[in-house]
């Protein structure tokens, strides 16, 4: 700590304030860096493991208008995806609302449609919470969950040579937000589709079970900040570098609008919002978890190889990945903001 005291958590960021704050006072717990913490064993044969995390401003809510039903989703969502990298089981969410005394009795409820909305698609419930008064809303919830002992997974144990692969399918939320701002057009009802997908995302807790069960999965982390924190956050728990290629697999609908809108589909694939995970697992054992994952309706492809060399590359050239991220106190970190800018900072002038 010795000469960073004075500094702000601002001048820090995220990744400045886990390495020189919260490392050397818990890095010895076990789990830690993880996406959920590992409370012990119970007593049924099987580990509790729980995580927090709070809800930002929901893109969906920027672009139209504001309904708290998607808050609630969201906030389900972000909890149950680190459920979901853990390979656990969801026993129950437990919430906290902040909310201002103006809200409506309507509008409360709008939240808490959303919450339960999420949580009945992901089998699980609310378990209980807290409700205050403040001068702004803000939305926090703790998921807890089970996993086999000894099944649990984490972001270290990958090895040099292992493949990543991504679950999920990717870009459904920025290409929603390309279509509502007029950067590309669909038909009717498929923008109603793509805008749907982009309202409710679905934590990979199937995959996320399944991977961990099996013992398919090396390593594994959700895609909460983007691909390419994703990526770089597992290689560093593991000493490692990344060969990311830039070809990769999206929906019809976000093909689409990413050719009308002159963009890779990896551009919209790299971005944050879809909640997937990222695993590493060993070569040989590639084509089994893709089959696996698919024959139970999941969608998986290999998208790099973890290297002994600790860069980011992208692509056959090699090049430096320089992608895009929102890391909490930083310039980067995701408070929303005007359209005008918002679709500019993650997915360039186009």
């Amino acid at each position: 700590m010795s000469g960073t005291t004075e500094l702000s958590l601002g001048e820090l960021g995220e990744r400045g304030i886990q390495e020189k704050v919260l490392r050397p006072r818990y890095g010895g717990t076990e789990g830690f860096g993880d996406d959920s913490a590992l409370l012990g064993a119970v007593t049924t044969p099987s580990e509790l493991v729980a995580t927090t995390d709070s809800c930002p401003t929901p893109l969906v809510n920027i672009l139209a208008e504001p309904d708290l039903f998607h808050a609630g989703w969201l906030l389900a969502t972000i909890n149950l995806s680190d459920l979901a990298a853990a390979g656990a089981e969801p026993l129950g969410l437990v919430v906290n609302y902040t909310l201002p005394k103006s809200t409506t009795v309507g509008e409360f409820e709008r939240l808490l449609d959303g919450v339960d909305a999420c949580c009945h698609a992901h089998g699980t419930k609310v378990a209980g919470g807290d409700i205050r008064d403040g001068a702004t809303t803000q939305l926090t919830a703790t998921a807890i969950g089970r996993c086999v002992p000894g099944s649990r997974l984490g972001r270290s144990g990958a090895k040099a040579g292992d493949r990543l692969l991504l679950v999920g399918s990717p870009g459904h939320l920025w290409a929603a937000a390309l279509v509502k701002t007029g950067r590309a057009t669909l038909p009717a009802p498929a923008a109603d589709e793509l805008w749907q997908r982009a309202c409710r995302p679905e934590a990979q807790l199937k995959a996320g079970q399944l991977l961990a069960a099996t013992g398919l999965a090396r390593a594994a982390m959700d895609v909460s900040d983007g691909l390419f924190a994703t990526v770089r956050t597992l290689g560093e728990a593991n000493g490692l570098g990344a060969a990311v290629t830039e070809e990769f697999e999206v929906d019809e609908l976000v093909a689409e609008v990413a050719e009308q809108s002159g963009l890779r589909p990896f551009d919209l694939a790299q971005t944050w919002g879809d909640w997937g995970l990222v695993v590493a697992t060993r070569a040989e054992d590639v084509g089994l978890v893709t089959k696996t994952l698919r024959e139970e309706g999941v969608a998986a492809q290999e998208i790099g190889t973890l290297t002994a060399d600790p860069r980011l590359t992208l692509g056959t050239a090699k090049a430096p990945w320089q992608g895009i991220a929102q890391e909490r106190f930083s310039a980067s970190s995701w408070h929303g903001g005007e359209l005008s800018t918002v679709i500019t900072d993650v997915l360039g002038k186009r």
